[in-house]
Protein backbone atom coordinates (compact mmCIF):
# COMPACT_ATOMS: atom_id res chain seq x y z
CA UNK A 1 0.00 0.00 0.00
CA UNK A 2 1.67 3.40 -1.13
CA UNK A 3 1.78 5.92 1.24
CA UNK A 4 -1.09 9.10 0.58
CA UNK A 5 0.47 11.19 3.73
CA UNK A 6 3.97 12.42 3.16
CA UNK A 7 6.35 14.53 5.43
CA UNK A 8 5.54 18.10 5.45
CA UNK A 9 7.56 20.26 3.38
CA UNK A 10 10.23 22.34 5.03
CA UNK A 11 10.40 25.49 2.63
CA UNK A 12 9.70 29.20 3.49
CA UNK A 13 7.30 29.81 5.91
CA UNK A 14 6.76 25.95 6.53
CA UNK A 15 8.83 24.55 10.24
CA UNK A 16 10.58 21.54 10.33
CA UNK A 17 9.06 18.19 11.32
CA UNK A 18 10.04 18.29 15.33
CA UNK A 19 11.18 15.03 14.05
CA UNK A 20 12.38 12.74 11.00
CA UNK A 21 13.75 9.33 10.96
CA UNK A 22 14.76 8.59 7.29
CA UNK A 23 16.56 5.21 5.89
CA UNK A 24 16.66 3.74 9.90
CA UNK A 25 18.35 0.58 9.83
CA UNK A 26 19.16 -1.68 12.97
CA UNK A 27 20.23 -4.71 14.02
CA UNK A 28 20.85 -7.08 17.21
CA UNK A 29 23.06 -9.98 15.79
CA UNK A 30 21.17 -12.03 13.37
CA UNK A 31 17.99 -10.07 14.31
CA UNK A 32 16.66 -7.72 11.96
CA UNK A 33 15.14 -4.60 14.25
CA UNK A 34 14.70 -1.95 11.54
CA UNK A 35 15.05 -2.06 8.01
CA UNK A 36 15.14 1.50 6.20
CA UNK A 37 12.65 2.76 8.59
CA UNK A 38 10.91 6.19 8.27
CA UNK A 39 8.52 8.47 10.47
CA UNK A 40 8.26 12.04 10.08
CA UNK A 41 6.00 13.88 12.65
CA UNK A 42 4.95 17.43 12.35
CA UNK A 43 4.77 20.32 15.45
CA UNK A 44 1.66 20.24 17.05
CA UNK A 45 0.43 16.59 15.27
CA UNK A 46 -1.02 13.68 17.17
CA UNK A 47 0.95 11.22 15.27
CA UNK A 48 0.26 7.05 15.65
CA UNK A 49 2.75 4.42 14.97
CA UNK A 50 1.13 0.83 15.10
CA UNK A 51 2.34 -2.39 14.24
CA UNK A 52 2.57 -6.02 15.68
CA UNK A 53 4.73 -7.01 18.53
CA UNK A 54 8.04 -7.26 16.41
CA UNK A 55 7.41 -4.51 13.91
CA UNK A 56 10.47 -2.68 15.14
CA UNK A 57 8.32 -0.07 17.17
CA UNK A 58 10.57 -0.08 20.37
CA UNK A 59 13.45 -0.40 18.47
CA UNK A 60 12.84 3.33 16.64
CA UNK A 61 11.72 4.79 20.32
CA UNK A 62 15.14 3.79 21.56
CA UNK A 63 16.23 5.39 18.75
CA UNK A 64 14.58 8.29 18.64
CA UNK A 65 15.52 9.21 22.35
CA UNK A 66 19.11 8.72 21.93
CA UNK A 67 19.37 5.43 23.52
CA UNK A 68 20.55 3.66 20.63
CA UNK A 69 22.45 4.73 17.88
CA UNK A 70 21.04 3.86 14.27
CA UNK A 71 23.41 1.18 11.67
CA UNK A 72 22.43 3.52 9.08
CA UNK A 73 20.27 6.28 8.20
CA UNK A 74 19.43 10.07 9.63
CA UNK A 75 17.48 11.60 12.71
CA UNK A 76 16.75 14.84 12.78
CA UNK A 77 15.21 17.38 15.24
CA UNK A 78 13.06 20.14 14.09
CA UNK A 79 15.73 20.65 10.99
CA UNK A 80 18.71 20.17 13.03
CA UNK A 81 20.65 16.52 13.61
CA UNK A 82 20.17 14.56 16.70
CA UNK A 83 22.89 15.28 19.40
CA UNK A 84 25.33 13.25 19.83
CA UNK A 85 25.11 9.57 22.02
CA UNK A 86 25.28 10.30 25.28
CA UNK A 87 24.71 14.10 25.34
CA UNK A 88 21.23 13.51 27.79
CA UNK A 89 20.73 17.23 28.42
CA UNK A 90 20.58 17.98 24.89
CA UNK A 91 18.85 14.92 24.03
CA UNK A 92 16.18 16.03 26.81
CA UNK A 93 15.53 19.40 25.05
CA UNK A 94 14.36 17.72 22.20
CA UNK A 95 12.28 14.36 22.95
CA UNK A 96 10.89 12.56 25.83
CA UNK A 97 9.40 9.49 26.07
CA UNK A 98 6.08 8.30 28.87
CA UNK A 99 6.36 4.55 29.20
CA UNK A 100 3.58 2.49 30.07
CA UNK A 101 6.11 1.52 33.21
CA UNK A 102 6.28 4.98 34.69
CA UNK A 103 10.02 6.29 35.30
CA UNK A 104 8.37 8.33 38.58
CA UNK A 105 10.41 7.59 41.74
CA UNK A 106 7.38 6.73 44.29
CA UNK A 107 9.21 7.61 47.48
CA UNK A 108 10.27 10.87 46.27
CA UNK A 109 7.77 13.83 46.39
CA UNK A 110 6.18 15.52 42.81
CA UNK A 111 8.13 18.14 43.13
CA UNK A 112 11.74 15.86 43.54
CA UNK A 113 10.18 14.17 40.75
CA UNK A 114 9.99 17.06 38.01
CA UNK A 115 13.51 18.35 39.31
CA UNK A 116 15.87 15.28 39.91
CA UNK A 117 18.82 16.28 39.37
CA UNK A 118 18.43 19.71 39.32
CA UNK A 119 16.35 20.91 42.77
CA UNK A 120 19.32 23.72 43.04
CA UNK A 121 21.12 25.96 41.06
CA UNK A 122 24.41 24.57 41.28
CA UNK A 123 26.31 21.17 42.69
CA UNK A 124 27.58 22.68 45.96
CA UNK A 125 24.36 24.91 46.55
CA UNK A 126 22.05 23.38 49.17
CA UNK A 127 18.40 23.07 47.98
CA UNK A 128 15.56 25.30 48.44
CA UNK A 129 12.49 23.51 49.55
CA UNK A 130 10.32 26.00 49.52
CA UNK A 131 11.65 27.23 46.24
CA UNK A 132 11.36 23.92 44.37
CA UNK A 133 7.41 23.52 45.79
CA UNK A 134 6.85 26.79 44.01
CA UNK A 135 8.32 26.18 41.20
CA UNK A 136 6.97 22.80 41.08
CA UNK A 137 3.46 24.45 41.65
CA UNK A 138 4.47 26.92 38.70
CA UNK A 139 5.41 24.15 36.12
CA UNK A 140 2.38 21.92 37.09
CA UNK A 141 0.06 24.87 36.69
CA UNK A 142 1.55 25.76 33.08
CA UNK A 143 0.14 22.94 31.84
CA UNK A 144 -2.83 22.60 33.94
CA UNK A 145 -1.73 19.61 36.12
CA UNK A 146 -3.84 19.62 39.38
CA UNK A 147 -1.60 17.33 41.51
CA UNK A 148 -0.30 18.52 44.96
CA UNK A 149 3.91 19.59 44.48
CA UNK A 150 4.62 17.84 47.81
CA UNK A 151 2.63 14.53 47.57
CA UNK A 152 4.58 11.31 47.44
CA UNK A 153 4.62 10.05 44.02
CA UNK A 154 3.46 6.71 45.22
CA UNK A 155 0.32 8.30 45.96
CA UNK A 156 -0.77 9.30 42.97
CA UNK A 157 -2.81 7.41 40.38
CA UNK A 158 -1.41 6.23 37.40
CA UNK A 159 -3.08 9.49 35.17
CA UNK A 160 -1.49 11.49 37.33
CA UNK A 161 1.81 10.42 37.23
CA UNK A 162 1.68 10.18 33.86
CA UNK A 163 0.74 14.03 33.46
CA UNK A 164 3.86 14.47 36.09
CA UNK A 165 5.79 12.62 33.76
CA UNK A 166 4.85 14.71 30.47
CA UNK A 167 5.10 18.35 32.97
CA UNK A 168 8.89 16.91 33.36
CA UNK A 169 9.83 16.17 29.38
CA UNK A 170 8.21 19.78 28.96
CA UNK A 171 10.09 21.37 31.71
CA UNK A 172 13.62 20.83 29.95
CA UNK A 173 12.04 22.34 26.52
CA UNK A 174 11.00 19.45 24.44
CA UNK A 175 8.09 20.13 22.46
CA UNK A 176 7.57 16.54 21.04
CA UNK A 177 7.04 13.57 23.45
CA UNK A 178 6.40 9.58 22.47
CA UNK A 179 3.89 7.79 24.57
CA UNK A 180 4.31 4.16 24.81
CA UNK A 181 0.83 2.50 25.47
CA UNK A 182 -0.36 5.70 28.26
CA UNK A 183 -3.94 3.81 28.74
CA UNK A 184 -2.85 0.31 29.08
CA UNK A 185 -3.68 1.09 32.80
CA UNK A 186 -7.03 3.70 32.86
CA UNK A 187 -10.21 3.82 32.89
CA UNK A 188 -12.50 5.44 30.50
CA UNK A 189 -12.70 8.89 32.26
CA UNK A 190 -8.96 8.46 32.88
CA UNK A 191 -8.78 7.86 28.89
CA UNK A 192 -11.10 11.10 28.40
CA UNK A 193 -9.04 13.05 30.82
CA UNK A 194 -5.52 11.86 29.44
CA UNK A 195 -7.18 12.76 25.71
CA UNK A 196 -8.47 15.91 26.67
CA UNK A 197 -4.89 17.17 28.44
CA UNK A 198 -3.42 15.79 25.08
CA UNK A 199 -5.46 17.97 22.78
CA UNK A 200 -4.64 21.39 24.66
CA UNK A 201 -0.78 20.59 24.29
CA UNK A 202 -1.47 20.26 21.01
CA UNK A 203 -2.63 23.61 20.77
CA UNK A 204 0.32 25.09 22.14
CA UNK A 205 2.47 23.16 19.40
CA UNK A 206 3.57 20.27 21.29
CA UNK A 207 3.65 16.70 19.04
CA UNK A 208 2.89 13.27 20.17
CA UNK A 209 4.16 9.92 18.71
CA UNK A 210 1.53 8.02 20.12
CA UNK A 211 1.76 3.88 19.94
CA UNK A 212 -1.30 2.27 20.80
CA UNK A 213 -2.62 -1.55 20.52
CA UNK A 214 -6.19 -0.08 20.96
CA UNK A 215 -7.10 0.90 17.14
CA UNK A 216 -9.68 2.82 18.11
CA UNK A 217 -8.08 5.51 20.28
CA UNK A 218 -5.77 6.07 17.18
CA UNK A 219 -8.83 7.22 15.77
CA UNK A 220 -9.95 9.23 18.85
CA UNK A 221 -7.22 11.16 19.43
CA UNK A 222 -4.70 11.08 15.79
CA UNK A 223 -4.35 12.44 12.63
CA UNK A 224 -2.09 10.69 11.12
CA UNK A 225 -1.02 7.01 11.41
CA UNK A 226 2.04 5.09 10.22
CA UNK A 227 2.51 1.33 10.51
CA UNK A 228 5.65 -1.07 10.64
CA UNK A 229 5.57 -4.68 9.69
CA UNK A 230 8.61 -6.84 9.77
CA UNK A 231 10.74 -4.22 10.80
CA UNK A 232 9.97 -1.84 7.92
CA UNK A 233 7.47 0.96 6.97
CA UNK A 234 4.60 -0.17 5.48
CA UNK A 235 2.37 3.26 5.37
CA UNK A 236 1.61 6.67 6.52
CA UNK A 237 -1.53 7.90 6.09
CA UNK A 238 -4.05 10.59 7.48
CA UNK A 239 -6.30 8.40 9.84
CA UNK A 240 -9.76 9.89 8.66
CA UNK A 241 -8.77 8.26 4.98
CA UNK A 242 -7.65 4.89 6.64
CA UNK A 243 -10.70 2.22 7.88
CA UNK A 244 -10.13 -0.08 10.37
CA UNK A 245 -10.28 -3.33 8.58
CA UNK A 246 -7.68 -1.50 6.13
CA UNK A 247 -5.35 -0.78 9.27
CA UNK A 248 -5.54 -3.97 10.48
CA UNK A 249 -4.90 -5.90 6.89
CA UNK A 250 -1.51 -3.23 6.81
CA UNK A 251 -0.62 -4.42 10.43
CA UNK A 252 -0.90 -7.65 10.00
CA UNK A 253 -0.46 -8.10 6.16
CA UNK A 254 -3.98 -10.55 6.12
CA UNK A 255 -7.10 -9.65 5.52
CA UNK A 256 -8.58 -8.61 8.34
CA UNK A 257 -11.26 -11.43 7.77
CA UNK A 258 -8.53 -14.44 8.05
CA UNK A 259 -7.91 -12.42 11.54
CA UNK A 260 -10.88 -11.73 12.74
CA UNK A 261 -11.71 -16.03 11.81
CA UNK A 262 -9.08 -17.19 14.75
CA UNK A 263 -10.28 -15.91 17.50
CA UNK A 264 -11.49 -19.62 19.05
CA UNK A 265 -14.22 -22.28 18.39
CA UNK A 266 -17.87 -22.50 19.48
CA UNK A 267 -19.15 -21.20 22.36
CA UNK A 268 -19.66 -24.01 25.10
CA UNK A 269 -22.41 -25.87 25.89
CA UNK A 270 -23.23 -26.45 29.32
CA UNK A 271 -25.70 -29.31 29.37
CA UNK A 272 -23.34 -31.48 31.11
CA UNK A 273 -21.23 -29.22 32.61
CA UNK A 274 -20.00 -29.42 36.15
CA UNK A 275 -19.80 -26.00 38.54
CA UNK A 276 -15.66 -26.01 38.71
CA UNK A 277 -15.40 -22.61 40.02
CA UNK A 278 -17.69 -21.16 42.90
CA UNK A 279 -16.99 -17.64 44.51
CA UNK A 280 -19.49 -17.63 47.40
CA UNK A 281 -19.57 -14.37 49.28
CA UNK A 282 -16.05 -13.19 48.81
CA UNK A 283 -15.20 -9.60 50.49
CA UNK A 284 -11.77 -8.38 50.11
CA UNK A 285 -11.22 -5.31 52.01
CA UNK A 286 -10.92 -2.37 50.32
CA UNK A 287 -11.62 -4.01 47.35
CA UNK A 288 -14.78 -6.04 47.19
CA UNK A 289 -17.74 -7.23 49.14
CA UNK A 290 -19.73 -10.42 49.35
CA UNK A 291 -19.07 -10.90 45.70
CA UNK A 292 -20.66 -14.20 44.26
CA UNK A 293 -19.56 -16.07 41.25
CA UNK A 294 -19.62 -19.85 39.42
CA UNK A 295 -18.14 -20.87 36.27
CA UNK A 296 -18.72 -24.44 34.93
CA UNK A 297 -16.63 -26.77 33.03
CA UNK A 298 -16.56 -25.98 29.47
CA UNK A 299 -17.40 -22.28 30.19
CA UNK A 300 -15.38 -18.88 29.98
CA UNK A 301 -17.05 -16.52 31.19
CA UNK A 302 -15.71 -12.45 31.71
CA UNK A 303 -15.44 -10.77 34.79
CA UNK A 304 -15.59 -7.02 33.90
CA UNK A 305 -15.01 -3.33 35.31
CA UNK A 306 -13.14 -0.50 35.62
CA UNK A 307 -9.72 0.71 37.08
CA UNK A 308 -11.60 0.80 40.47
CA UNK A 309 -14.32 -1.94 40.16
CA UNK A 310 -12.29 -4.81 42.28
CA UNK A 311 -12.41 -7.35 39.35
CA UNK A 312 -8.80 -7.28 39.18
CA UNK A 313 -8.08 -8.41 42.98
CA UNK A 314 -10.97 -10.57 42.84
CA UNK A 315 -9.42 -12.15 39.97
CA UNK A 316 -5.89 -12.50 42.08
CA UNK A 317 -7.77 -13.82 45.08
CA UNK A 318 -8.62 -16.84 43.10
CA UNK A 319 -5.12 -17.68 42.40
CA UNK A 320 -4.53 -17.20 46.32
CA UNK A 321 -2.47 -13.49 46.20
CA UNK A 322 -5.19 -12.17 48.54
CA UNK A 323 -6.58 -12.76 52.09
CA UNK A 324 -10.29 -12.83 51.84
CA UNK A 325 -12.08 -11.02 55.14
CA UNK A 326 -14.83 -13.08 54.72
CA UNK A 327 -16.12 -15.54 51.79
CA UNK A 328 -15.38 -18.85 50.14
CA UNK A 329 -13.30 -19.78 47.23
CA UNK A 330 -13.90 -23.57 46.00
CA UNK A 331 -12.08 -25.18 42.56
CA UNK A 332 -14.20 -28.70 42.33
CA UNK A 333 -14.26 -29.99 45.68
CA UNK A 334 -11.37 -28.30 46.95
CA UNK A 335 -11.68 -25.10 48.96
CA UNK A 336 -8.61 -22.21 48.30
CA UNK A 337 -7.17 -20.73 51.21
CA UNK A 338 -7.37 -17.14 50.61
CA UNK A 339 -4.04 -15.81 50.60
CA UNK A 340 -2.03 -18.64 49.81
CA UNK A 341 -0.82 -19.62 46.47
CA UNK A 342 0.32 -23.01 46.81
CA UNK A 343 -3.43 -23.70 48.13
CA UNK A 344 -4.67 -22.28 44.72
CA UNK A 345 -2.01 -24.21 42.61
CA UNK A 346 -3.16 -27.50 44.18
CA UNK A 347 -6.39 -27.04 43.60
CA UNK A 348 -6.04 -26.56 39.99
CA UNK A 349 -5.59 -22.53 39.33
CA UNK A 350 -3.61 -21.19 36.63
CA UNK A 351 -2.77 -17.72 36.50
CA UNK A 352 -2.13 -15.02 33.81
CA UNK A 353 -1.33 -11.84 35.89
CA UNK A 354 -2.15 -8.40 35.24
CA UNK A 355 1.22 -6.90 34.25
CA UNK A 356 3.70 -9.24 32.49
CA UNK A 357 6.98 -7.34 33.56
CA UNK A 358 6.35 -7.26 37.34
CA UNK A 359 4.57 -10.43 38.02
CA UNK A 360 4.66 -12.48 35.03
CA UNK A 361 8.01 -12.97 34.26
CA UNK A 362 11.74 -13.10 35.55
CA UNK A 363 13.60 -10.87 33.20
CA UNK A 364 17.38 -12.06 33.26
CA UNK A 365 16.11 -16.19 32.79
CA UNK A 366 15.61 -17.79 30.12
CA UNK A 367 12.30 -18.47 28.15
CA UNK A 368 12.16 -22.46 29.26
CA UNK A 369 13.13 -21.12 32.82
CA UNK A 370 9.87 -18.58 32.92
CA UNK A 371 7.90 -21.57 31.41
CA UNK A 372 8.33 -23.90 33.65
CA UNK A 373 8.35 -21.94 37.06
CA UNK A 374 5.20 -23.87 38.36
CA UNK A 375 6.43 -27.65 37.40
CA UNK A 376 9.90 -27.56 38.72
CA UNK A 377 8.95 -30.14 40.85
CA UNK A 378 7.92 -32.24 38.04
CA UNK A 379 11.15 -32.13 36.24
CA UNK A 380 13.69 -34.32 37.51
CA UNK A 381 13.54 -36.73 40.65
CA UNK A 382 14.19 -35.94 44.62
CA UNK A 383 13.62 -32.05 44.24
CA UNK A 384 15.87 -31.87 41.13
CA UNK A 385 15.81 -30.22 38.69
CA UNK A 386 16.96 -31.69 35.24
CA UNK A 387 18.17 -29.63 32.56
CA UNK A 388 17.00 -31.99 29.32
CA UNK A 389 13.64 -32.43 30.87
CA UNK A 390 12.83 -28.17 31.19
CA UNK A 391 14.05 -27.99 27.49
CA UNK A 392 11.85 -30.72 26.53
CA UNK A 393 9.11 -29.74 28.26
CA UNK A 394 9.54 -25.80 27.30
CA UNK A 395 9.79 -27.31 23.63
CA UNK A 396 6.87 -28.39 23.58
CA UNK A 397 5.65 -25.07 25.43
CA UNK A 398 6.80 -23.08 22.71
CA UNK A 399 5.52 -25.04 19.98
CA UNK A 400 1.48 -25.44 21.27
CA UNK A 401 1.46 -21.02 22.22
CA UNK A 402 3.92 -20.70 18.95
CA UNK A 403 6.29 -18.60 20.67
CA UNK A 404 9.05 -17.01 18.56
CA UNK A 405 11.97 -17.07 19.84
CA UNK A 406 15.66 -18.51 18.66
CA UNK A 407 15.43 -21.07 21.32
CA UNK A 408 14.44 -21.84 24.21
CA UNK A 409 17.64 -20.80 26.61
CA UNK A 410 16.94 -16.96 24.89
CA UNK A 411 16.34 -14.70 27.95
CA UNK A 412 12.77 -13.45 27.89
CA UNK A 413 13.72 -9.83 27.96
CA UNK A 414 14.98 -10.48 24.67
CA UNK A 415 11.33 -11.39 23.00
CA UNK A 416 8.66 -9.04 21.55
CA UNK A 417 5.72 -8.23 23.92
CA UNK A 418 3.31 -10.37 22.33
CA UNK A 419 5.62 -13.27 22.62
CA UNK A 420 6.73 -12.47 26.43
CA UNK A 421 3.09 -12.57 27.38
CA UNK A 422 2.50 -16.25 24.98
CA UNK A 423 5.39 -17.26 27.67
CA UNK A 424 3.42 -16.01 30.71
CA UNK A 425 0.33 -17.97 29.30
CA UNK A 426 2.41 -20.60 28.92
CA UNK A 427 3.64 -21.01 32.57
CA UNK A 428 -0.40 -20.74 33.39
CA UNK A 429 -0.94 -23.95 31.18
CA UNK A 430 1.92 -26.02 32.66
CA UNK A 431 -0.21 -27.47 35.19
CA UNK A 432 -2.86 -28.21 32.83
CA UNK A 433 -5.14 -26.18 35.49
CA UNK A 434 -9.16 -27.20 36.05
CA UNK A 435 -9.47 -23.43 36.18
CA UNK A 436 -7.82 -20.61 34.28
CA UNK A 437 -7.77 -16.74 35.25
CA UNK A 438 -6.82 -14.51 33.15
CA UNK A 439 -6.30 -11.03 34.03
CA UNK A 440 -6.69 -8.79 30.87
CA UNK A 441 -4.55 -11.35 28.95
CA UNK A 442 -4.13 -9.05 25.55
CA UNK A 443 -2.82 -6.10 27.60
CA UNK A 444 0.25 -4.12 25.21
CA UNK A 445 -0.37 -6.83 22.64
CA UNK A 446 -0.54 -6.69 18.75
CA UNK A 447 -3.77 -7.76 17.06
CA UNK A 448 -2.45 -11.23 15.87
CA UNK A 449 -0.96 -11.97 19.46
CA UNK A 450 -4.44 -11.02 20.54
CA UNK A 451 -6.60 -13.25 18.83
CA UNK A 452 -4.21 -15.64 19.34
CA UNK A 453 -4.01 -15.91 23.07
CA UNK A 454 -8.11 -15.39 23.14
CA UNK A 455 -8.32 -18.32 21.26
CA UNK A 456 -6.07 -20.41 23.38
CA UNK A 457 -7.90 -19.17 26.12
CA UNK A 458 -11.15 -20.71 24.27
CA UNK A 459 -9.56 -23.75 23.80
CA UNK A 460 -9.23 -24.15 27.88
CA UNK A 461 -12.72 -23.99 28.18
CA UNK A 462 -13.94 -26.00 25.48
CA UNK A 463 -11.56 -28.81 26.63
CA UNK A 464 -14.29 -28.95 29.96
CA UNK A 465 -12.29 -26.95 31.95
CA UNK A 466 -13.26 -23.24 33.36
CA UNK A 467 -11.85 -19.94 32.42
CA UNK A 468 -12.07 -16.74 33.90
CA UNK A 469 -11.32 -13.41 31.19
CA UNK A 470 -10.37 -10.54 33.85
CA UNK A 471 -10.58 -7.23 31.57
CA UNK A 472 -12.72 -3.99 30.51
CA UNK A 473 -11.35 -4.60 26.91
CA UNK A 474 -14.59 -5.33 24.99
CA UNK A 475 -12.43 -7.83 22.56
CA UNK A 476 -11.61 -9.79 25.63
CA UNK A 477 -14.66 -10.18 26.44
CA UNK A 478 -17.05 -11.13 22.83
CA UNK A 479 -15.42 -14.53 23.12
CA UNK A 480 -16.90 -15.10 26.67
CA UNK A 481 -20.17 -17.33 26.84
CA UNK A 482 -21.31 -14.62 29.57
CA UNK A 483 -19.98 -11.30 31.25
CA UNK A 484 -20.28 -10.84 34.96
CA UNK A 485 -19.97 -6.84 35.05
CA UNK A 486 -18.12 -4.96 38.78
CA UNK A 487 -18.59 -1.45 39.75
CA UNK A 488 -16.97 -0.17 43.03
CA UNK A 489 -16.65 -3.80 44.69
CA UNK A 490 -19.83 -5.46 43.66
CA UNK A 491 -21.39 -7.15 41.25
CA UNK A 492 -24.19 -5.29 39.39
CA UNK A 493 -24.84 -6.89 36.16
CA UNK A 494 -24.75 -10.12 34.01
CA UNK A 495 -24.87 -10.43 30.29
CA UNK A 496 -25.27 -13.46 28.65
CA UNK A 497 -24.41 -13.90 24.81
CA UNK A 498 -25.90 -11.38 22.34
CA UNK A 499 -25.03 -8.48 24.43
CA UNK A 500 -24.26 -4.94 22.96
CA UNK A 501 -21.08 -2.92 23.62
CA UNK A 502 -23.08 -0.02 24.83
CA UNK A 503 -25.19 -2.10 27.84
CA UNK A 504 -21.73 -3.56 29.03
CA UNK A 505 -20.01 -0.47 29.11
CA UNK A 506 -22.54 1.77 30.90
CA UNK A 507 -22.92 -1.16 33.33
CA UNK A 508 -18.45 -1.23 33.47
CA UNK A 509 -19.37 2.64 33.93
CA UNK A 510 -21.70 2.40 36.17
CA UNK A 511 -24.66 3.96 34.33
CA UNK A 512 -27.83 2.19 33.63
CA UNK A 513 -29.23 1.98 30.16
CA UNK A 514 -31.80 5.10 30.80
CA UNK A 515 -28.99 6.64 32.51
CA UNK A 516 -29.07 6.78 35.77
CA UNK A 517 -26.25 5.46 38.22
CA UNK A 518 -26.33 1.61 38.12
CA UNK A 519 -27.26 -0.04 41.76
CA UNK A 520 -26.62 -3.58 42.47
CA UNK A 521 -30.24 -4.12 41.44
CA UNK A 522 -29.00 -3.57 37.83
CA UNK A 523 -27.97 -7.14 37.52
CA UNK A 524 -31.24 -9.03 36.24
CA UNK A 525 -32.89 -5.83 34.68
CA UNK A 526 -29.69 -5.52 32.45
CA UNK A 527 -29.34 -9.31 31.74
CA UNK A 528 -32.90 -9.22 31.08
CA UNK A 529 -32.94 -6.35 28.68
CA UNK A 530 -29.61 -6.71 26.74
CA UNK A 531 -30.33 -10.93 26.17
CA UNK A 532 -32.06 -10.55 22.99
CA UNK A 533 -29.58 -8.21 21.70
CA UNK A 534 -27.29 -10.01 18.72
CA UNK A 535 -23.66 -9.31 19.26
CA UNK A 536 -21.38 -8.66 16.29
CA UNK A 537 -18.57 -11.47 16.30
Amino acid sequence: MADTATAPATGIGTPAPVAEATGISKRFGATVALRDARITIAPGESHALVGRNGAGKSTLVSILTGLQQPDTGALRFSGEPAPAVGDIDAWRSRVACVYQRSNIIGDLTVAENLFLNRQSAGAVQPIRWKQLRLRAQELLGEYGVAVDPSARAKDLTVEQRQFVEIARALSFGARFIILDEPTAKLDARGIGRLFDKLRDLQRQGVAFLFISHHLQEVYDLCTTVTVYRDAGHILTAPVAELGHQALVEAMTGESAAAVTATTGGPLASSSDSVELLTIDGLTLPGACEDVSLSVRSGELVGLAGATASGNVQVGEAIAGLHRAGNGRIRVGDKTVRTGSVPSALAAGVGLVPEDRHLQGLVHNRSVAENATLTVTDQLGPYGTVLPSRIKEFAGRMIRDLDIKTPGAATPVSALSGGNQQKVVVARALATDPHVLVAIRPTNGVDVKSKEFLLGRIRQVADGDRAALIVSDELDDLKICDRVVVMFHGRVIAEFERGWKDEAVVAAIEGVARDGAPATPSLTSAASASSGADEHGR
